[in-house]
Parts: structure tokens; C-alpha cells; sequence
């Protein structure tokens, strides 16, 4: 797998050389593209876990949007289906990346220009440089429709998986489809709470 290009210029130079894309700059670029897309707007969401009130009314495959650094400093966008556990020891070694960490807000924002609780694909329209390698989970993208922010978490557009690889590759990227089971962790068991004691009797 390829990486990002370590001779790219500075990241941080380029994130204050131009503005970040909002999401009307972003649908603007669908629609050029001849892309349709959905959206629905909500309450800010900043996990998966306060975004899962949202699934009866958006049918279909939601996502987690990990963004990796590694030691050398290159920059990965692993978009997964948002209940697998990856061990990231194991991914950095299926991606000849090393050991893998989660970037820090400033280096998100430098790298794609959003904020955490708004990672998603579509910020690769903020990585003119190429900086960031996107990776996406092939079973995820085997699915109907898929489910991200459009850079910002008030909001969630529904993409098909084809019109998502459009979108990608008009910005310059080479999308990796990589099988993450071999990577994905055992489900947490579920926590189970024990029904409450019947209180004694007064005598």
C-alpha cells in the first residue's frame, strides 16, 4: 500500500494558505459532479454513541472515521462500519504503517479541516496536498447506503458507496478498499444491568 508523500509540503503551511471547505462548498461539488445526496440536520453528535437516536430515521450504514498518524508523521482516514473494534497495533501492521495513533484536533484540522466529532470522507475536499491516506472498510462499502457528516456534526448525508469513490477520486485520492477483519477486535459483551433486589418487608 502507498503512503503519503514525506516530501509534501508542510501541512500546517498549507492548512493557513487556504480556507476549509463548508459544507455548502461541499455540496456544491456533488452537484458538479452530478452526485445526489440526502441530508438531514440535527443536534450536535460528537460519538457514536450519542448518534445511534438518529438510526430509525436514517436507514442505512453508519460509520466511526479514525484519523492515524504514525511516527514519520503520515496521515491515515480509516473509515470503518461503526461497530467494529479495531486493534490498531494490527492495522498499522496490515497497512506497512507501523505503529498507528490517533492524530490530535490541530493536526486534524491541518490535515482536513474539521473538528473532532465531524472526521468523515468527504474532508478530503480540505487535502489538496494529498496528505492523507483514506482507507475504506470493503465490507462497509459491499452495502446500500452510507451515512456521514458532511464536515460538520449538526448534519448526516446519505451517500451510495459508487457516488462516494466519485467523489473521492475527484479530489485527487486513490481510495484503499481494505478487508478490516482481520484487524477487528471481538465485540465488547454487552453490559447487563441486574434487576434491583425486593426491599425487606417492614416488621
Amino acid at each position: 500500500m502507498t503512503t503519503p508523500d514525506s516530501t509534501a509540503p508542510d501541512s500546517s503551511l498549507a492548512a493557513a494558505a487556504r480556507p476549509c471547505a463548508t459544507p455548502a462548498d461541499l455540496f456544491a461539488r456533488l452537484r458538479s459532479l452530478g452526485i445526489e445526496v440526502s441530508t438531514h440536520e440535527h443536534e450536535a453528535v460528537f460519538t457514536v454513541e450519542e448518534s445511534r437516536h438518529l438510526r430509525g430515521l436514517l436507514p442505512g450504514w453508519h460509520s466511526k472515521n479514525l484519523f492515524l498518524r504514525n511516527k514519520k508523521g503520515q496521515a491515515w482516514l480509516v473509515v470503518c462500519e461503526e461497530e467494529r473494534r479495531v486493534d490498531l497495533k494490527a492495522l498499522g501492521e496490515l497497512l506497512g504503517a507501523g505503529r498507528l495513533s490517533f492524530g490530535s484536533p490541530d493536526r486534524l484540522m491541518e490535515a482536513l479541516g474539521v473538528t473532532p466529532g465531524s472526521v468523515t470522507p468527504f474532508a478530503i475536499i480540505n487535502d489538496g496536498a494529498r496528505q492523507v491516506t483514506i482507507v475504506l472498510d470493503a465490507d462497509m462499502m459491499r452495502h446500500g447506503t452510507l451515512h456521514f457528516h458532511p464536515l460538520v456534526n449538526t448534519m448526516t448525508t446519505a451517500i451510495e458507496p459508487s457516488r462516494l469513490l466519485g467523489f473521492i477520486a475527484s479530489c485527487g485520492h486513490e481510495p484503499h478498499i481494505v478487508d478490516l477483519d482481520p484487524v477487528t477486535l471481538p465485540a465488547e459483551p454487552a453490559t447487563v444491568t441486574p434487576p434491583a433486589e425486593d426491599a425487606p418487608a417492614g416488621g
